[in-house]
């Protein structure tokens, strides 16, 4: 039983296929498949169940599982303590939340812990980083959910110990062009905005989950892009979009967007991290910091 063969164990049973599992490690699919079977072999028992929707764990694999994950932190510890070398916190983050509120938390940290290195890996995809903290590759991630579990809003998350603490609200805000029809009217219900049409990223986008919530059927959706892509044609009549109030602030105040009065409850940005994994060196102060 090698550590290498482990990892790539760690990394089927979070991406729950060879081929994904391969592209998170960089290695080649053969080369996973080699490697579970060779940790089948050594130990005697199969450790998943193969089927067409993917791999999942044998009652084995549910046992190798906490294995792997003491033997691997033991295996990382030991290291860093033979070398001397300073712990580095792998926190990842929502491309649409990097600019704007991971400085204040990297900030709050160093004031913590100044000797702690951080990396910061941003990404456009929740799934990809939820899947990365599910496998160890970052110790947390700070994203957009609701709800009183991780996938509130709507996206099912990994099969992993996953605990989560909301870092601060993040408003939504219904906007239009300043001549839309519905600018200036009192309040609004999802039936007043029948017919609409509700500029969307793609569907496993945070505002378009938000949006499912809140409107339904009641508005058509036209596909646009990226948050500014969507302010951007909110601007000019094309439609109207529901989005971060941090995106659309300037807009609103330079008039050229209309803030619709339609209740829109808050998002949470969610730091998300593996309950298993609290211990690790540094964890608990980004805990602190995300949640000051």
């Amino acid at each position: 039983m090698e550590l290498r063969q482990l990892r790539t164990f760690e990394a089927v049973v979070a991406h729950r296929t060879v081929t994904d599992a391969a592209n998170a490690l960089g290695l080649a699919p053969s080369s996973v498949s080699e490697q579970i079977r060779a940790l089948e072999a050594s130990l005697g028992v199969p450790l998943f169940h193969r089927g067409p929707k993917g791999m999942r764990p044998t009652e084995a694999g549910e046992r190798m599982r906490e294995w792997a994950r003491l033997l691997l932190r033991q295996a990382e510890e030991a290291r860093r303590e033979v070398t001397g070398e300073q712990p580095v916190l792998r926190l990842g983050a929502l491309e649409s939340i990097a600019a704007t509120h991971v400085p204040r938390v990297l900030a709050r940290l160093s004031g913590r812990r100044p000797g702690l290195r951080v990396e910061v890996r941003s990404d456009a995809a929740r799934d990809r980083l939820l899947d990365a903290v599910a496998a160890g590759d970052l110790e947390a991630a700070l994203l957009l959910d609701a709800g009183e579990d991780v996938g509130g809003l709507g996206f099912p998350p990994p099969a992993a110990p996953l605990d989560f603490v909301d870092v601060e609200p993040v408003p939504l805000a219904l906007v239009a062009a300043p001549d839309h029809r519905l600018a200036g009217a009192p309040r609004l219900a999802a039936g007043d905005l029948r017919g609409e049409r509700l500029l969307v990223n793609v569907p496993a986008c945070s505002f378009w989950m938000a949006g499912e919530r809140l409107l339904g059927s009641a508005v058509e959706r036209v596909r646009a892009g990226s948050v500014t892509v969507m302010a951007s044609w909110a601007e000019q009549g094309l439609g109207i979009a529901l989005l971060p109030e941090f995106a659309v602030r300037d807009r609103l105040a330079a008039g050229t967007l209309a803030r619709l009065a339609f209740d829109a409850p808050d998002l949470g940005l969610r730091l998300v991290w593996r309950a298993d994994r609290e211990a690790l060196p540094g964890m608990r102060e980004v805990l602190y910091a995300a949640g000051a």
